[in-house]
């Protein structure tokens, strides 16, 4: 036996060694510890379930970080998923339900099988058991794409501001670039959509494949170092771009954008149109865009979209608040709250979103942008008005300047507009503006603001008791008879009521705490005693029609301001003037009380003073002015009227007069020569007004520098002499040109060769003896530097040496020619950058404009004229009439209701959409304060 046994143990040990004795014996240990290793099986599956709960946990962790799953997790889970116990659990309860030794024996194959899966499940899931718990990192920060892809919406008229970004990112010095604009003007969806396009355009951009980065940062508040957050500055060198949006200009200019701005433009009316229809419901829609041609719902739909201003964000949100509006009630109701205070769902929330802007301002900003509320909706703010009023209510401290520097952060945050056409002026956008009247609300300021409101009444006493300023411009009001209680009352503006002729004796009784009064552009003949006013710091009852000022007006001893110009029917000051002596301003520019005698002029009490503005009778007194007279330093504005004995005017000899600022010469009858020589001393001189003149016929203008090297506005009426005014050639910076009633005018610019006009225009000065041996050695040293031959140089923008030189009117904004009946040309076609508008009345024989499609005219945005003048104009370029008079003309409507006072306007265009009672009296309204504010 023994040795039989040694003879196997040889084949044992082979057996051994090839692992079939094991696996031999594995199965039959599966087969015969079925029930136990079922067992085991079912406590590891629980095992696994607890293991698989930890790591799910730890792994939603990670994404909620915006981590991704570990690969190696990911695998893990993947496999416990795709474990097939089920199966198992169904064949070992079927093999359980043979229980006999017979079905036993007959099911043994089946046992070992099912036996077999048992034990390899059992091994798949211990081993995942421990692979889940010796995990220690579950997920990581991804690679960041190329281009992360941004959440975007539809946009709107935000093409050309893309392909400005587009092109700013292809220079290479464009290194930082700032998109600036107002809060919800756009600038996220525009980055937004930037952002998009250079997805789309990752695998075949060659421009961005040469950067080492290209970052977006939106709405940057203020500014900081790119270093200290980890940003390397771009430069030339790195070939890195750096893009980023703010609220706020001075940011990006802070950011280093300086030379690589855009500025955000609100959306033009037929982008704004589209944006407000998409967020209509397809039932509003079809209601809005009905055929019918009594569409109420049409015009309530337009008013609103127009309501917002091309401001993104307001036509988001008012246009989702309209969004199921069906019925016209429903939108004229909505269009009656747009105008009165903005109630609409979201409109809060808006506002808030808005609010940063006014947060971020100094206290000091916050009062004066608040301030601009008082003003009308739609219309432009003086921003000499504004720093008057803010130095009045003590918001500035005596500091003008500072009002100018608050007047650029407001314009800079977007909280205020610059005008197209009057760099004097700002607006305020109609969003903002109700923002602003939403902060008065929110903060408990008891402002009552009726401005431009077509009121025909004041607003009741009851209104007035707890207000602390009051603005009722703007309006139809004809009186103010009774004696409001408001004791609080700091501004009082009642300016632009046409038709206001009485204030009641005791109107200012209750008001010793005004300090603004603003009385302008009324048709008030007196007003009551107002020794009341001891507070008083500002007066204006300029284009009024008083006669005489209050007896006792002298007692209000805080005046620093009172303003009496254009006051055509102003006798007598009863020597009121010269007793305020804490006067800064005193202006009497153009009003008919003037000074006429030598010793009227009674003001040296005023040491104080700072601005005069003065209207003088006679020569004798301008010579006083004019010494060394400290009035003189002061003088800011000059008339000159009904100087009987002057006969020639030189204006360096206004050489005392350094500030003065606009020269308003009228009916002084034997005048015959001005001239502006050249400029030995300092001149600011900016407006001039030659009116009435039937004497005058040279008008002399010196070479660079000359003294009317700054004028802006040059306004000629009733001058018969005048062939021609050439000579405007020379002044660079005139925006705006009037000419009327000049009988014998034949053309604006005389076109000649530069050697006629050279000689001419030197003899004619040396035969008229008003150079002086110092400013003629001055003018010979000009020449000598070819300056005279290049302000006489040829139309096609040439000078005679051959060099390039600016067009003659590089700065002229408007011209307006009215009742000048021999008038033939203007002149010769030529560059006109910054034309806007070009008016023509009562010009019958003016038959060829010099505008053609060959020049530069890249700004014009009207023509206006009869539309029996325009048929009857001459072209050269035949081709492009069509397209000018449908681009530009406005023809000019002669309706009797405006009893000609339409022809006094300007550059004032109107628009109808939807009359209505209001907007009629409205045209009316601006017409009626164009018409005196032009006289």
């Amino acid at each position: 036996m023994a040795d039989a046994i040694s003879c196997l143990q040889p084949l044992c040990d082979c057996l051994d060694g090839t692992g079939l004795l094991d696996a031999a014996g594995r199965e039959v240990a599966s087969f015969l510890r079925l029930k136990s290793n079922w067992g085991d099986l079912d406590k590891a599956r629980e095992s696994l379930g607890a293991v698989e709960r930890m790591v799910r946990g730890r792994v939603t962790a990670e994404l909620n970080k915006l981590n991704v799953c570990d690969p190696q997790v990911e695998l893990w889970l993947r496999r416990v998923d795709e474990l097939k116990l089920g199966a198992i659990d169904e064949d070992y309860s079927s093999l359980m339900n043979y229980s006999s030794i017979c079905q036993c024996t007959r099911h043994a194959a089946r046992r070992s099988w099912i036996g077999k899966r048992i034990v390899e499940a059992l091994d798949e899931v211990n081993k995942l058991i421990e692979e889940g718990r010796r995990f220690k990192k579950f997920g990581f920060k991804p690679s960041p794409e190329i281009v992360e892809r941004l959440p975007q919406t539809k946009t709107f008229g935000l093409e050309t501001m893309l392909v400005q970004l587009h092109d700013l990112l292809e220079k290479a010095d464009s290194n930082i670039i700032g998109i600036w604009g107002q809060g919800g003007i756009g600038k996220t969806t525009l980055l937004h959509a930037f952002n998009n396009d250079l997805e789309k355009k990752v695998h075949n951009y060659q421009a961005l494949s040469r950067k080492r980065f290209v970052l977006l940062l939106d709405d940057v508040r203020k500014k900081f170092r790119l270093e200290d957050v980890g940003i390397p500055t771009p430069d030339t060198n790195s070939q890195s771009k750096l893009i980023l949006t703010s609220r706020f200009q001075e940011v990006c200019y802070q950011m280093g954008a300086q030379r690589n701005l855009i500025k955000m433009d609100l959306l033009d009316n037929d982008a704004a149109w589209k944006l407000f229809l998409s967020k209509l419901s397809t039932e509003a829609c079809a209601a809005v865009e009905s055929p019918s041609p009594s569409n109420v719902v049409r015009d309530h739909a337009i008013a609103i979209a127009q309501s917002c201003g091309g401001l993104q964000l307001a036509l988001n949100v008012i246009g989702t608040a309209v969004a199921g509006y069906e019925e016209p009630r429903d939108w004229n109701s909505a269009a009656d709250a747009i105008k009165e205070n903005m109630k609409f769902e979201g409109v809060d929330e808006m506002f808030a979103t808005l609010k940063y802007s006014f947060d971020r301002l100094t206290p000091t900003q916050q009062q004066c942008f608040l301030y601009c509320t008082l003003f009308p909706e739609y219309g432009s703010i003086s921003k000499e008005h504004l720093v008057d009023y803010w130095l009045a209510e003590g918001l500035l401290l005596d500091d003008r300047e500072k009002g100018n520097q608050i007047i650029r952060s407001l314009i800079s945050a977007c909280l205020l507009q610059t005008t197209s056409s009057m760099s004097s002026k700002v607006k305020m956008h109609h969003i903002i503006r109700h923002l602003g009247l939403w902060l008065v609300n929110r903060e408990d300021r008891s402002f009552v603001v009726k401005a431009g409101m077509a009121l025909d009444n004041a607003p009741p006493a009851i209104e007035w008791k707890e207000a602390t300023r009051i603005s009722i411009m703007s309006n139809n009001i004809t009186e103010l008879s009774f004696s409001p209680k408001c004791e609080n009352l700091t501004t009082l503006l009642i300016q632009n009521n046409p038709k206001l002729n009485k204030l009641g004796w005791g109107f200012f009784k209750y008001m010793r705490s005004l300090k603004v009064l603003d009385l302008s552009h009324t048709a008030i003949t007196s007003i009551p005693e107002c020794d009341t006013l001891v507070a008083l710091q500002h007066l204006d009852l300029s284009y009024t029609h008083i006669m005489r000022l209050p007896e006792r007006l002298w007692l209000l001893k805080e005046l620093r301001h009172l303003d009496l110009s254009v006051t055509v029917a102003l006798e007598d000051t009863l020597n009121n003037c010269s007793k305020l002596h804490k006067l800064r301003v005193l202006n009497l520019f153009r009003s008919h009380y003037g000074i006429r005698d030598v010793d009227d002029l009674n003001l040296d009490s005023l040491r104080d003073l700072l601005f005069l503005g003065i209207t003088i009778y006679s020569q004798d007194v301008l010579k006083k002015l004019n010494e060394t007279h400290p009035l003189a330093k002061s003088t800011h504005r000059l008339n000159l009227k009904y100087c009987g004995d002057m006969q020639s005017i030189k204006i360096s000899d206004f050489n005392h007069m350094k500030h003065l600022e606009e020269l308003h010469v009228e009916s002084c009858y034997d005048l015959n020569t001005l001239v502006a020589d050249t400029e030995l001393t300092t001149s600011c001189l900016q407006a001039l007004t030659l009116s009435v003149l039937p004497s005058l016929e040279n008008v002399l203008v010196a070479p660079m520098p000359h003294n009317f090297r700054y004028v802006r506005k040059l306004s000629i009426s009733q001058c018969p002499k005048l062939l021609n005014i050439t000579w405007v050639r020379r002044l660079e910076l005139l925006e705006r040109l009037v000419i009327s009633n000049c009988d014998e005018m034949l053309t604006i610019v005389e076109e000649a060769n530069s050697t006629e006009e050279q000689q001419y225009g030197t003899q004619t000065i040396k035969m008229q003896g008003y150079y002086s041996e110092e400013q003629d050695d001055h003018a010979m040293a000009e020449s000598s530097r070819n300056e005279w031959n290049d302000d006489y140089q040829s139309v096609n923008g040439e000078s005679t040496n051959g060099a390039t030189r600016q067009p003659d009117f590089p700065k002229l904004r408007s011209i307006v020619l009215t009742d000048v009946k021999k008038l033939r040309s203007i002149c010769t076609p030529r560059d006109f950058p910054c034309l806007e508008t070009l008016r023509v009345e009562d010009c019958p024989n003016l038959r060829r404009i010099p505008l053609c499609s060959t020049h530069n005219c890249g700004k014009l945005k009207q023509i206006c004229g009869s539309s029996d003048w325009w048929k009857k104009l001459q072209w050269e370029d035949k081709e492009a009439v069509a397209h000018m008079e449908s681009k530009y003309f406005i023809p000019i409507l002669q309706d009797p209701v405006f009893s000609g006072q339409l022809c006094t306007l300007s550059t004032f265009t109107i628009i109808f959409s939807g009359p209505t009672l209001h907007s009629f009296f409205m045209v009316y309204m601006y017409i009626q304060f164009f018409h005196l504010s032009i006289m």
